[in-house]
């Protein structure tokens, strides 16, 4: 199979970050939760540092999600059905978002408490 153009890897890649916007809830929620820090990063005027923190914990949160949400599709293919192995492997997948999602808090109380206080 010929690898398609790199324009042609990127598009793909965009429309995939496109379907995570239109059909995962918690993606939303993430998503919207990276649009508040990008606007507290502008009015509290963080440092470059403190910036960079961040928006890398949201972007790791952001891609955590992309890949929950890649495993889980895969489980449904390969087993449609319940069966409780899926299920164990989706629950890993979902408790690395959780992680993430914890670690990226500690770090905006973290940054943001010497800015607010």
């Amino acid at each position: 199979m010929q690898k398609p153009p790199l324009h042609k890897s990127f598009l793909n890649a965009f429309r995939g970050v496109l379907v995570m916007i239109k059909t995962e809830r918690n993606f939303q929620i993430e998503l919207l939760a990276f649009f508040i820090n990008l606007f507290l990063i502008f009015y509290l005027k963080l440092t470059t540092i403190d910036t960079a923190l961040v928006l890398m914990a949201c972007v790791a949160v952001l891609s955590a999600e992309i890949f929950n949400t890649a495993i889980e599709k895969i489980c449904d293919i390969v087993q449609p059905n319940f069966d409780k192995r899926i299920g164990f492997i989706k629950d890993i997948a979902a408790g690395a978002v959780v992680l993430i999602a914890i670690a990226s808090i500690i770090i905006g109380v973290l940054v943001y408490w010497k800015y607010i206080f």
